[in-house]
C-alpha cells in the first residue's frame, strides 16, 4: 500500500497531510520534521480508529482479518 503525503511550504515552515487519509495532518518548522510528524500522525489516526470499531462493535462476533493491499 502507498499513501500520498502532500508538504506546503508556509510562512511558519511546512504544513502536511496524507491525501488518503482524512485526519493525518500536521505542521512543522522543518520538512524533515514535518515528515517525521506526519508519520507519527498516520500511526495515531489508525490506532484512533482501531480504538473507534473496536468500541462500536462490542461484544457483537465479528470476522477480523488482515488485509494486504498490492503496492502500487
Amino acid at each position: 500500500m502507498k499513501l500520498t503525503a502532500v508538504f506546503q511550504k508556509v510562512r511558519e515552515g511546512y504544513i502536511g497531510f496524507v491525501e488518503e487519509l482524512p485526519g493525518a495532518n500536521t505542521q512543522a518548522r522543518t520538512l524533515k520534521q514535518a515528515r517525521a510528524n506526519l508519520a507519527e500522525a498516520v500511526e495515531l489516526v489508525l490506532q484512533a480508529n482501531r480504538a473507534l470499531a473496536k468500541k462500536s462493535i462490542g461484544k457483537r462476533k465479528v470476522i477480523r482479518e488482515p488485509l494486504v493491499l498490492a503496492a502500487e
